[in-house]
């Protein structure tokens, strides 16, 4: 469990590195009413992608490398 909240942690804040990098949070902040929510909701689900991706990606290795 340890190895995959450190790689979720991981995954997740390389892909708010690549989203900052290439302008989605200042599309974000200068987004208005409806299209705001929709903009950050699409943010929120990008990270948690990353982080599940990072994640099982780790668990998978973790469990060959024990095998």
């Amino acid at each position: 469990m340890k190895v995959f909240v450190w790689w979720f942690l991981v995954g997740a804040t390389m892909a708010l590195a690549v989203i900052m990098l290439q302008g989605g949070m200042r599309e974000v902040m200068q987004a208005q009413g409806s299209v705001w929510e929709l903009k950050l909701m699409e943010l929120v689900t990008t990270i948690v992608g990353g982080g599940l991706l990072g994640g099982c990606v780790a668990l998978i290795l973790d469990r060959i490398k024990k095998s």
